[in-house]
């Protein structure tokens, strides 16, 4: 589905897929699109493994089908990567760029993930752009200061709503037997919130800032209720409608 994103008064829930997920699991796109249909005020996207964008484009027509990742550069020698014009061409409208697994497992800099977001830009794709902090950075007292310096060396200069949304992923809360509290992502989200306006100007308020840390059926009511909270990146529970159509009427 290829249309702009809405004004953070509409409400972003996105499905991340990551390395899961074959032909058949189509009637699962199926069923959350059936959904999306049935909940039109909220925006509902699914980034799913690059050898289905093209099946969930035709089969999914109310959901923004979406990469995972993409290269900054548009063509050349990079061997197993994908770029912009590539998914786009496959029927992405939208990718997410900077996912706290991608900086960590293949050592992103803040540059290139700023350059993965102009790439999808120049061609017409929205973008999701991840930050967040480890365990160590939160214990030290630095979590906003790193967050904020992350968001600003990774945003583009014409960034607007129009077509990016922030998420937010804890990485200190995943996998460490940590949680975030409401008091956590309300306080890190006026953080992104203050960062946008500052660097953008008006056009920061329109960029919807997600939060992508263990989303599930039972915290989602809450998690979406918390003030600058404009939608959630949704991990393992999307793989299943049985999990993430909750979550999208709870939205």
């Amino acid at each position: 589905m290829h249309v702009a994103m809405e004004k953070p008064a509409r409400k972003f829930v996105v499905g991340n897929w990551k390395m899961h997920g074959n032909l058949a699991a189509l009637p699962v796109l199926g069923a959350i699109d059936a959904a999306a249909r049935e909940t039109p005020t909220v925006d509902v996207g699914v980034a799913v493994p690059a050898t289905l964008i093209t099946a969930a484009w035709q089969t999914a027509n109310a959901i923004h089908v979406g990469a995972q990742d993409i290269h900054p550069a548009d063509k050349g020698a990079h061997t197993g990567c994908l770029s912009a014009p590539m998914v786009k061409d496959a029927g992405a409208a939208f990718t997410i760029v900077g996912h706290s697994e991608c900086r960590a497992g293949r050592q992103e800099s803040d540059t290139e993930v700023r350059g993965k977001a102009e790439a999808a830009r120049r061609h017409g794709l929205s973008v999701i752009l991840c930050v967040g902090e480890p365990l160590e950075v939160r214990e030290a007292g630095r979590a906003e200061a790193v967050v904020r310096a992350q968001l600003e060396n990774c945003l583009p200069a014409d960034a607007d709503g129009a077509w990016l949304s922030v998420a937010y992923e804890p990485i200190w809360a995943i996998g460490t037997g940590r949680s975030a509290t409401q008091d956590d992502i309300a306080a890190m989200h006026a953080v992104l919130r203050e960062t946008c306006r500052t660097a953008l100007g008006p056009a920061g308020d329109r960029v919807r800032l997600l939060y992508g840390g263990s989303v599930t059926p039972a915290n989602a009511a809450q998690i979406l209720a918390t003030p600058n909270v404009d939608g959630v990146l949704v991990g393992g529970a999307s793989l299943t409608a049985e999990t993430f159509l909750p979550i999208i009427a709870h939205a």
